[in-house]
C-alpha cells in the first residue's frame, strides 16, 4: 500500500526526532509510532511509576488519534513494550481508563505485550504503539 501521509507534528506532543508520529496508507490504515511518557516539552512524566507512564503514553496516543480524526474505537491493535511484565495490571488499568468510556463493553483491540530489557532512553518503563483503521 502506498503511503498517503506522514504525521510529523501533533499539538501538545514533542516533535518526533527523525520519525513520524503516524504513517497513513491509501488503505486507510494508520501505523502510530511508539508513544512514551514524554510531555509536550519533551520531559519524562512519572519517573519510576509504570502506571503514570502508561497513562501519559495513552494521552500521547490519544493526541495522535485526534490529529488523525480517529478515536479509541478505531484502534485495531496495540503493541506494548514493558520493562517488567509483572507490571501488566498497571498497563491494563491505564488502557481501560482511556478506552472503556469509548468502547464500553466491546472487546478490546488486538494486543501484544512484550517484555524488553530497555527502551530508547533511560527512565522509560513502557511504550505503546497502535494500528488504526481510519474513519
Amino acid at each position: 500500500m502506498p503511503v498517503d501521509a506522514r504525521l510529523t507534528e501533533v499539538p501538545d506532543l514533542a516533535p518526533g526526532p527523525g520519525y513520524a508520529h503516524a504513517v497513513v496508507t491509501s488503505g486507510r490504515l494508520a501505523f502510530v509510532s511508539g508513544q512514551v511518557a514524554i510531555d509536550g516539552d519533551g520531559e519524562l512524566v512519572g519517573a519510576g511509576d509504570v502506571a503514570a507512564q502508561a497513562r501519559q503514553a495513552m494521552r500521547n496516543l490519544r493526541a495522535v488519534l485526534r490529529e488523525l480524526g480517529a478515536d479509541w474505537d478505531n484502534v485495531v491493535r496495540f503493541g506494548w513494550y514493558l520493562l517488567d511484565v509483572g507490571e501488566v495490571q498497571a498497563i491494563r488499568d491505564a488502557r481501560d481508563e482511556f478506552i472503556r468510556p469509548v468502547l464500553g463493553e466491546q472487546a478490546n483491540p488486538a494486543s501484544t505485550l512484550v517484555e524488553v530489557s530497555s527502551l530508547f532512553r533511560p527512565g522509560f518503563l513502557v511504550e505503546v504503539d497502535a494500528v488504526v483503521a481510519l474513519p
